[in-house]
């Protein structure tokens, strides 16, 4: 029986999951003081992206077998760490695709059509009328769209917004396969002319040192003065202090945000400015997608401990170590 230890409630997640071993789900706030001193007999740790998995974690959990991250990116985890440990790190991949991407488009849409100012206005009660100069926007049929990340939610935004006759350019590490370049309607550019020419850029890379503050002051002057900027991706990869000087000075015409680079706390100054559209890390959330990203983990644990390979662990170079750790399964035993 393993001992599993979870840090905060979670859809579709009850002592049922885990008839066969020892659950406990946390309620309420989780200092790291209070999460370290729960680990010491832990076999395997369920947690969010707001936990911050390094060495200190490690110490305090000798016992850990498995980590399962919830959320398809683990920027949280020392993955190397993990690994020298024989640690399982498991993600959630795939299932939180379109909903990421249809948040992803609404932002887009929201942004250029200025339905936050529009929605506090109502709410004011400042709506007087409808006069024909009153809260105009930018069209967004037929203007470019630049993908920065053409990953799953990359592809899958290009794909919406194909549907706008948007004519999409991507930037990203490798070039995609021209038979799906050609489906998707998508081509590739440099990243200075990507942002120099497109009309709406959204962003959909990884946070990696390689991509922390990847749009910064430099980045955003390229940008036209009458773009707007979309990050459903890691908030980090923006330069936010750079972001709001290009909003203020009328750099950028705009943007919208459903991450940000010290979450929860945002900016005032972002949050004060009329031609930014904010929203609170919303990219998964929904009811459909958040069970899917607790099915995702359920499974890959039952897996792993019943020494199956889990489709979705970040490092399966630990599996053979980690299960000799468990118990030597027998295709693994060595003769005497």
């Amino acid at each position: 029986m393993a001992k599993i230890f979870v840090t905060g409630p979670l859809p579709g997640l009850t002592p049922a999951s885990f008839e066969e071993h020892d659950l406990y789900i946390h309620e309420g706030e989780l200092s790291t003081e209070a999460l370290y001193a729960q680990l010491a007999d832990v076999d395997v740790l369920i947690c969010q992206l707001s936990t911050p998995i390094d060495k200190h974690l490690f110490k305090a959990a000798p016992q850990l077998k498995i980590i399962a991250n919830y959320a398809v990116g683990y920027n949280n985890v020392d993955v190397d760490w993990a690994t020298m440990k024989d640690v399982a790190v498991l993600n959630t991949p795939d299932v939180l695709t379109d909903s990421t991407a249809d948040l992803t488009m609404g932002l887009l849409l929201a942004a250029a059509r200025r339905m936050g100012e529009g929605e506090r206005m109502i709410r004011a009660n400042r709506w007087e009328g409808w006069p024909p100069t009153q809260l105009l926007g930018t069209h967004v049929t037929g203007k470019q769209l630049g993908i920065i990340g053409f990953g799953r939610i990359g592809e899958a935004v290009a794909r919406r917004a194909k549907a706008f006759s948007m004519p999409i350019a991507y930037h990203n590490t490798k070039r995609i396969p021209i038979g799906l370049a050609q489906e998707v309607g998508a081509f590739y550019m440099p990243l200075e002319e990507l942002l120099r020419t497109s009309d709406f850029i959204s962003l959909h890379c990884p946070l990696t040192p390689a991509t922390q503050h990847l749009i910064g002051e430099r980045e955003l002057s390229w940008m036209k003065p009458e773009a707007f900027l979309i990050n459903t991706s890691r908030g980090p990869v923006v330069d936010e202090h750079a972001l709001v000087k290009a909003l203020t000075e009328g750099t950028i015409k705009g943007a919208a945000l459903d991450v940000f680079e010290h979450e929860p706390t945002i900016q005032e100054a972002l949050k004060s400015m009329e031609n930014v559209f904010l929203t609170p890390h919303l990219g998964s959330a929904t009811e459909e997608t958040r069970h899917a990203m607790t099915s995702i983990l359920i499974k890959g644990i039952k897996d792993t401990l019943k020494f199956r390979h889990p489709t979705n662990i970040v490092n399966p170079e630990v599996l053979s170590s980690l299960w000799h750790s468990i118990r030597p399964a027998p295709h693994l035993r060595t003769a005497e």
